[in-house]
């Protein structure tokens, strides 16, 4: 991948951040009596794994010790959970950390891993054209 394209596929990744975040603003209004008593959060997966159904009720299951109850899935990526402010009370008895907001893969270790692989395809091509020219 070129140096345009590793940019390119940045700007498009930030892109969809971009509209995600805007999608999940339109679809999570409250009004004050929807907030009484409740606390929501949305838990993401970088690659994805949200389209295994397994994976999905694995999660809800883990979310479900500390509380947690599944409100929607947008998508592959992306599932919104509430749960009542009572049950911050037990979180210090938990396995898990109840304010999660990632499983599986992080953002950031995605980048490390696609910077790294490029990295590498770029420095065999080097090397490569350096053996050629010899």
């Amino acid at each position: 991948m070129s140096t345009a394209g590793a940019t390119a596929a940045a700007a498009a990744a930030a892109a969809r951040k971009r509209r995600e975040q805007e999608e999940e603003e339109k679809l999570t209004t409250y009004d004050s009596e929807d907030l009484k008593g409740w606390e929501f959060k949305i838990v993401r997966s970088e690659m994805g794994k949200f389209k295994n159904r397994q994976f999905v009720e694995q999660v809800c299951k883990e979310e479900a010790q500390a509380g947690w109850e599944m409100l929607e899935k947008f998508d592959n990526g992306r599932i919104r959970f509430k749960r009542r402010i009572e049950r911050r009370a037990q979180d210090p008895h938990l396995q898990i950390d109840p304010y999660r907001t990632h499983v599986g893969m992080s953002g950031g270790a995605l980048a490390l891993i696609i910077v790294t692989a490029v990295l590498a395809v770029v420095g065999i091509v080097v090397l490569t054209i350096i053996a050629l020219n010899s």
